[in-house]
């Protein structure tokens, strides 16, 4: 049986690794709550096991929390009778615009875009496993083959068709948060002033919105995918009541838009910018989850 010394010292060497296998569980499963909770399976299952027996702890753990984040991906598409509905938007990791702080960055998990998660979300488990531990954290295939039972080779096909998937669907942004910064502020000031025209001319002619509001929701609000720059700036006028309360954030590493008007979570909005223009919105709306998100404290920041 473990002593307690030894389980605080079990204990602190986990949290060094905390960071990292929060990094992983979120990019395979697109949910803040979720990646916690594989965390948290992981260190209980390291409890379990005969620390003393591990020669690299890191690379154990990772293990681990693929095997934990494969199950339940596995278990969601075996639930699933429908394919992913097209309206999903991932949990996005918010920081106010104002903190640049690196190390905090990485252990956020938010330098992975919400456009490349919504891309992830279509591929198949074994597929997500194999690109997220390989081509994002530099796991060796050798490795990864017995989590997905399959021969190096193998794992290594699954990885190059993931990887033509996720470079052929996820849209390519702009990189100067400056700039960024420049084209939101563009369409909140167009979107505040009612200015239809101003708002065609912030979004690519090709533009695509993604909103997901939860599957409660009817109405006007209701869940969707718009295209095209008129009939996404028709949309978002539809909503300018609300423009007044909307706060530039980064969403994702991105510069994006939050909204919680009196402390009451309304909406995140990430977005991709190409050239100028807003070419992809991902707006979640779906109130259940923006309230673990802790818009107001993000705000208040």
């Amino acid at each position: 049986m473990t002593g307690m010394g030894d389980q605080e010292v079990l204990a602190r060497r986990f949290e060094e690794h905390r960071g990292q296998l929060r990094a992983v569980a979120y990019r395979m499963l697109g949910s803040l709550s979720e990646a916690e909770d594989a965390v948290q399976e992981a260190w209980l299952r390291l409890t379990r096991a005969d620390a003393g027996a591990i020669d690299n702890l890191a690379a154990w753990l990772t293990t681990v929390i693929g095997r934990i984040c494969l199950d339940l991906l596995r278990t969601r598409t075996s639930r699933r009778e429908e394919p992913m509905d097209e309206t999903f938007v991932p949990d996005p990791v918010l920081r106010p615009l104002t903190r640049t702080d690196p190390e905090q960055e990485a252990l956020e998990a938010d330098s992975v875009g919400l456009a490349m998660l919504v891309v992830l979300e279509t591929l198949e488990p074994d597929e997500r496993l194999a690109f997220v531990l390989h081509d994002l954290f530099a796991v060796p295939f050798d490795d990864i083959a017995p989590i997905v039972e399959r021969t190096s080779a193998a794992t290594r096909q699954l990885a190059s068709r993931a990887r033509r998937r996720v470079q052929g669907a996820t849209p390519s942004t702009e990189a100067d948060l400056g700039r960024q910064r420049q084209v939101l502020d563009a369409f909140l000031a167009a979107s505040r002033g009612g200015d239809f025209e101003a708002l065609v001319a912030v979004l690519h002619p090709d533009v695509v919105l993604r909103v997901d509001s939860g599957a409660l929701v009817r109405g006007g609000a209701v869940s969707k995918v718009v295209h095209g720059a008129r009939t996404v700036a028709a949309q978002a006028l539809t909503f300018s009541q609300y423009a007044g309360s909307a706060r530039l954030v980064l969403v994702n590493g991105t510069v994006g838009v939050a909204n919680a008007p009196e402390g009451r979570p309304l909406s995140v909005m990430g977005v991709t910018i190409a050239d100028g223009r807003i070419t992809h919105m991902y707006i979640l709306a779906d109130t259940e989850r923006l309230e673990r998100l802790d818009l107001p404290a993000v705000l208040a920041d």
